[in-house]
């Protein structure tokens, strides 16, 4: 007999147990029967066992349900009626959630087909690997870029440059690396930046790469021609008047009709007087062109920063001892803030009081003439890097020049060699640091050091 109801049929299972239960005792009273009870004990034991795999079918179907999530099949569905609404109303929410988890999938599997779309689309190089240097994931610029049709190990790329996987392994989230090599006798400049997640219990290294070679090539060009430009200026001024002095003792000393020399004694105090003057005009020229010239060596000789981790506020004393008195001729008012107070910073503090003491003295010349001048210094922690700002309200740097006040000797003060930014970028560049500049005319200029 089939039942519409799941209850119904427990109820109805649960009574014939119980009958059969208590014939069993009727019959167990009753002496001399030993077949009949044993045969009814039987009975029992399965109506038991029926019973018990009856009810225990929901647990077969949630089982069910639940292996097809843990093998992400959702193709199955629960349709089974006549159970009641309660089988009804699980049956129903079963095939929702699955509906859920499949349109989920769907979706995820959307996702990942438009975010390799995009991979692949970009001109950028991608690929990330695992700890052990199993490539996961690469797009085709990769392997346009390399000239390769297929990598499946990061060691692999010791076929384009020996010594490439250990440099790229050894980079971690956030590094940035410059990197040359040679594809088909073709240089490639490679800017390289490196993060890092983890996925599935494993780490992974997501790497970009990108040629930047024909924008370091058209830097490059343009930085010589500025400083070739700034050379030929600096030389033609001191070549300019030597050349027209020398030109000038010249037609002193020799007679330009037969062009015969003039004897010194022929000479009247005057000639001599001015003979005297060019060639002492020619000698400071010289020195001048010579001290030019040691001074761009000097420009490639700074020493390698020795690094050490101090306190900030020693940069900030040791500036305000150096340049105390200079300022109080000025009637520059000075102060210096630290936040935290014993905020430290890694770096060579000779090379760094260098660069603080340059700024100041900028800072000095741009204030001095000013009728409230005011220098400032102030350090602070941002994002786990130490900033440092000197700021100065004096007339501010004109924009035409903003993009030319790191080049060596380039200055627009009346009195200065013109290589004291550059030097200070270039230590700030040796300690993997940078510097920066924003100003505005009549305001006041901020340069920040970033470490």
């Amino acid at each position: 007999m089939v039942f519409k109801s799941f209850r119904l049929q427990v109820i109805i299972r649960v009574i014939l147990l119980i009958a059969s239960v208590i014939l069993l005792i009727f019959l167990f009273m009753k002496s001399g029967l030993t077949v009949s009870p044993l045969i009814l004990a039987l009975l029992i034991v399965f109506q038991v066992f029926t019973l018990i795999m009856y009810v225990e079918q929901t647990n077969k179907k949630l089982t069910g349900f639940l292996n097809s999530i843990k093998h992400a099949d959702f193709s199955s569905s629960f349709s089974e009626k006549g159970l009641g609404s309660s089988f009804e109303e699980l049956n129903q929410a079963f095939n929702q959630v699955i509906n859920e988890f499949r349109k989920y999938r769907s979706e995820k599997e959307e996702h990942l087909n438009y975010l390799l779309t995009v991979i692949q689309h970009v001109s950028i190089g991608m690929l990330a690997f695992r700890e052990d240097g199993k490539i996961d994931q690469f797009n085709q610029a990769i392997t346009r870029l390399f000239n390769i049709r297929y990598i499946k190990n990061i060691h692999d790329l010791d076929n384009v440059k020996q010594g490439l996987s250990e440099k790229l392994c050894g980079m971690k989230a956030g590094d940035n690396l410059l990197i040359k090599v040679f594809v088909d006798d073709e240089l490639l400049q490679l800017a390289v930046n490196a993060t890092q997640f983890r996925m599935r219990g494993q780490q992974f290294t997501l790497l970009s790469f990108q040629n930047i070679h024909n924008e370091l090539e058209e830097k490059e060009i343009e930085s010589w021609q500025k400083l070739i430009r700034v050379l030929t200026h600096e030389i033609m001024n001191s070549i300019t008047p030597i050349s027209s002095l020398a030109g000038t003792v010249r037609g002193m000393l020799l007679d330009e009709s037969d062009d015969e020399a003039v004897k010194m004694h022929e000479l009247d105090d005057e000639d001599v007087e001015s003979v005297q003057s060019a060639l002492s005009t020619i000698e400071k020229r010289s020195q001048g062109l010579l001290n030019f010239v040691e001074i761009y060596r000097n420009l490639t000789r700074i020493p390698k920063p020795n690094f050490r981790y101090f306190l900030v506020s020693q940069l900030f004393e040791n500036a305000e001892k150096l340049l105390g008195v200079k300022m109080a001729e000025h009637k520059i008012l000075f102060r210096y803030s630290i936040n935290p107070e014993t905020l430290m910073v890694t770096a060579d503090p000779d090379l760094i009081d260098q660069v603080i003491i340059n700024l100041m003295l900028n800072a000095i010349d741009a204030v001095k003439e000013q009728e409230d001048p005011k220098i400032v210094l102030a350090a602070q922690e941002v994002n786990g890097k130490v900033k440092i700002e000197v700021k100065d309200n004096g007339q501010g740097i004109k924009p035409d020049i903003m993009d030319k006040i790191f080049m060596p000797f380039f200055t627009s003060k009346k009195h200065g060699s013109g290589i004291g930014l550059s030097l200070s970028r270039q230590i700030m560049h040796l300690h993997k640091s940078s510097i920066s500049v924003r100003s505005k005319v009549n305001e006041g200029t901020v340069f920040t050091l970033t470490f």
